[in-house]
């Protein structure tokens, strides 16, 4: 085989998939993995039409392509990245282009873009969505950096990414780190998005003691209204699977402790230095975290009891209508803060990211595509400037009119004792965002009393300190 276009370092799921997409394409592609094994295992796989060449040493996997070489790394973020990286740039020319396409935080993807600017290596931030099935069939990808060597790789990328409308779900996005911030920033909603189906799920199933029939239903509904949503249609494929050895739903043994990989987190941690509230987000990790104590909640569900309590007869078919609207209101909330988030971001670090440009491409491709990304991108399109989608004359309408039964669900939750964190962070969110005044003003006096840490007047300008009485 002649020398290659593309060459892909890591053949785990995501690896191995992109490469049979891009292969499917009709691209050139040399791959390489730490492990011999498992590369010949999977070049046994692959087409024998499909032209992948097998690599076993990183001097031999550079050579095989064509220069300037394009190169993907798919393995795990952190310290394996930048081993890979080490092994595989003494090999390097200047000119050529080298990606990342793992959930890398973006601060590390900012130290190696400058690293690798040093040796005169082009480094692309790949934000690749869409799990194992977007790797084979067409992802969404939110890059990151140089834009010339952007234009190098976006002909073969534009190639195996997802389209709506005919549009490849592909955009960069911004220099150095912007494709892997807005990548963190998708998994952050993602977060919220899931605890938000969680929750919505435990008020029928505990709250309600609904079948799972109806249950399913519910999200049913939903996936064919403003919520249609690659997360509801998976959803309702998990409450449809059974238990093989008994025939009951698969979702009653699976143990209720919630994994993570920690990009929720880093999303919560980046909204705190950038000074951008993300509740909905924050109050998602923070559920994982409770769910992993498992033992510990085993222990205390003897001990703390509680007391829940109806108001009244129940109107099941009135409090699922709530739940709707709670869940659709609670979710455009998300995204909301998730793209104020973005904003920050690039304004702070100048990465000048085309936020209706994230909304378009997130469409397809990606764990968070939903229809109602849709409005949001027409909400970004008329208003680049709009600093939070609840202020969107569409979006806020959508809000006003579920408003009220967003706040009946919450009430409905509280009183059947099931914890809604997401829901509610949500709630509280908007109503903490569209309060003319807030009780902020007691906590500045406080502080000035305590700490001398001075204060704003609404009457004068400057800063102010009062001689508190002593206790």
């Amino acid at each position: 085989m002649d020398r290659t276009d593309l060459g892909i370092l890591g053949l785990g799921v995501m690896g191995e998939n992109l490469v049979v997409n891009l292969a499917s394409r009709g691209f050139r592609v040399t791959v390489y993995n730490r492990t011999p094994e498992r590369t010949r295992q999977f070049v046994s796989r692959t087409n024998r039409d499909q032209e992948i060449k097998a690599t076993f040493s990183p001097q031999e996997f550079v050579d095989s392509l064509e220069s300037p070489r394009k190169i993907l790394v798919m393995v795990q973020a952190g310290n394996a990245t930048d081993a890979v990286l080490k092994q595989v740039s003494p090999f390097l020319s200047k000119g050529d282009v080298m990606m990342d396409g793992g959930n890398s935080f973006f601060r590390d993807t900012l130290r190696r873009s400058a690293w690798m600017k040093r040796q005169g290596i082009n480094y692309i931030g790949l934000g690749i969505s869409g799990g194992e099935e977007g790797a084979r069939k067409g992802p969404c990808i939110m890059a990151g950096g140089p834009r010339h060597a952007y234009e190098q790789v976006e002909p073969i990328l534009e190639k195996i990414v997802a389209r709506v409308d005919g549009e490849p779900c592909l955009a960069l996005l911004g220099p150095s780190a912007a494709g892997h911030f807005v990548k963190m920033v998708h998994n952050g909603i993602e977060y919220a998005l899931l605890q938000l189906i969680a929750e919505t799920y435990d008020i029928q199933a505990v709250g309600l003691g609904l079948h799972e029939r109806e249950i399913q239903r519910f999200f049913m509904s939903s996936n064919e209204a403003e919520l249609g949503s690659y997360l509801m249609e998976i959803t309702l494929a998990v409450l449809a699977e059974r238990n093989p050895g008994t025939n009951d739903p698969l979702l009653g043994v699976i143990l209720d402790k919630a994994a993570q990989k920690g990009t929720g987190a880093w999303t919560s941690q980046t909204s705190m230095e950038l000074g951008v509230p993300v509740p909905s987000i924050d109050s998602a990790v923070a559920a994982r975290n409770i769910s992993a104590y498992k033992d510990e909640r085993v222990l205390a569900s003897t001990r703390l009891t509680s007391h829940p309590s109806r108001n009244g007869a129940v109107n099941l078919e009135k409090m699922l209508i709530r739940l709707h609207d709670a869940l659709t209101c609670s979710w455009l909330v998300s995204y909301g803060q998730g793209f104020a988030l973005i904003k920050r971001a690039s304004d702070e670090y100048g990465y000048n990211t085309d936020l209706s440009e994230v909304a378009r491409i997130w469409r397809g491709g990606c764990i968070i595509r939903c229809k109602l990304l849709d409005k949001i991108r027409f909400a970004l399109g008329d208003d680049a400037d709009l600093p939070n989608l609840l202020l969107d004359n569409t979006l806020a309408e959508m809000l006003r009119q579920g408003q009220q039964n967003w706040r009946l669900a919450v009430s409905d939750a509280k009183h059947l004792g099931v914890p809604i964190p997401s829901m509610n962070a949500s709630l509280d969110y908007y109503d903490s965002y569209r309060r003319h005044t807030l009780p902020a003003n007691l906590i500045q006096a406080l502080r000035d009393y305590f700490g001398a840490h001075t204060y704003e007047r609404v009457d004068s300008k400057g800063q102010f300190h009062t001689k508190w009485p002593t206790s």
